[in-house]
C-alpha cells in the first residue's frame, strides 16, 4: 500500500523562512516550529553571540533535522533606524544568496524593553525608540519583502502585535499605539504587498526569557496576576503562540487579519 502524502504537515517543507527575533522567546519557538514543517530557517537577531547560541540550540534539539535543512544568521539590529535600509539590504541579500533564491515567509517577532513612562514623561524621543523595532523596521522592511520574497498566496510576512492593542490599560498608552500601529500596517500591506500575504498575531502574556530577571517572589505574583486575568487560569508558552505563526504561513486564503493567542484576556 502505498504511503499517503501528506498535504498537511508537509506544507512547508523546503521552503525558506526568515525570523527576526529567531534567538529567544516566541521567536524561538517559531524557528523550532517551521524547523519541525521541514523549513530551512534565516535567523536575524542584534547580536551574533545570540546568533550562534540558538543554532547550537537548534542543533542540539534537531540533529536529523539540521543535516537535512539549513539554518543560515546574520546580525540585523532594528532599533538602529538610522541604518535600517542598509542594514535590510545586506540581510536579504544573504537570506537569498544574492537574490538567486526567494523568500516564502517573513516573521518578525522581535521586540526590545518598551519604555512606559507616566504621560508627563512621554516626549517625541520616547516615541520614537518605542516605535523603532514594532512598527518602524516592519515598515521599512516591506519593500525588501516585496523585491526578495515569493510573489505568491503561499508566501506571508506575519508581524507581532499586542493585547494591549485590543485592550488598553492604565500606563500603557505608548503600548497600546505600537500595538494598533502594527495592526493597521498589516492591513495596509496586505494590499500593497498582494498577493503576498500580510497578518499579525497578538499574544497575551507569555512566559519567556524576559521574565528571567525578576525576584522570584515578584515574578510568582505578576504570573498569578496573569492567570487571573485570563480564562484559562494560565500563562501562554512559546510554543503555544508559535502555532499561530506557523498557521499564518500556511493558510493561504488569510490575509490583513489579526490572531489573537491570549488565553481569553479580552473576556476578562
Amino acid at each position: 500500500m502505498a504511503t499517503p502524502s501528506l498535504k498537511y504537515t508537509n506544507k512547508l517543507a523546503g521552503q525558506r523562512v526568515l525570523i527576526f527575533g529567531g534567538t529567544s522567546g516566541i521567536g524561538f519557538g517559531v524557528a523550532e516550529a517551521a524547523l519541525e514543517h521541514g523549513a530551512n530557517l534565516v535567523i536575524a537577531s542584534s547580536k551574533q553571540s545570540k546568533l550562534d547560541k540558538t543554532v547550537e540550540r537548534l542543533k542540539e534539539a534537531y540533529p536529523t533535522q539540521t543535516q537535512k535543512q539549513t539554518i543560515t544568521t546574520h546580525v540585523c539590529d532594528l532599533s538602529d533606524a538610522a541604518n535600517l535600509d542598509a542594514n535590510f539590504e545586506a540581510l536579504f541579500q544573504a537570506a537569498t544568496v544574492g537574490g538567486t533564491v526567494k523568500l516564502n515567509h517573513v516573521v518578525t517577532t522581535a521586540g526590545d524593553a518598551l519604555q512606559l513612562p507616566p504621560l508627563t514623561g512621554i516626549t517625541a524621543d520616547v516615541v520614537q525608540t518605542g516605535m523603532n523595532v514594532r512598527f518602524i523596521a516592519p515598515a521599512v522592511m516591506a519593500k525588501y519583502i516585496q523585491k526578495y520574497v515569493e510573489n505568491s498566496p503561499a508566501s506571508s510576512f506575519t508581524m507581532t502585535g499586542g493585547l494591549r492593542g485590543r485592550k488598553p490599560a492604565p500606563g500603557w498608552s505608548l503600548a497600546t499605539a505600537v500595538s494598533s500601529a502594527a495592526e493597521g500596517l498589516a492591513r495596509g500591506l496586505a494590499l500593497d504587498l498582494k498577493p503576498i500575504r500580510v497578518n499579525v498575531v497578538s499574544p497575551g502574556a507569555v512566559y519567556t526569557e524576559l521574565f528571567s530577571g525578576f525576584p522570584k517572589e515578584q515574578l510568582d505574583v505578576m504570573l498569578q496576576m496573569f492567570k487571573d486575568g485570563s480564562t484559562t487560569n494560565t500563562v501562554g508558552r512559546p510554543e503555544d503562540l508559535a502555532e499561530s505563526y506557523i498557521y499564518l504561513m500556511k493558510d493561504q486564503f488569510v490575509t490583513g487579519s489579526v490572531i489573537e493567542s491570549n488565553g481569553g484576556a479580552l473576556l476578562v
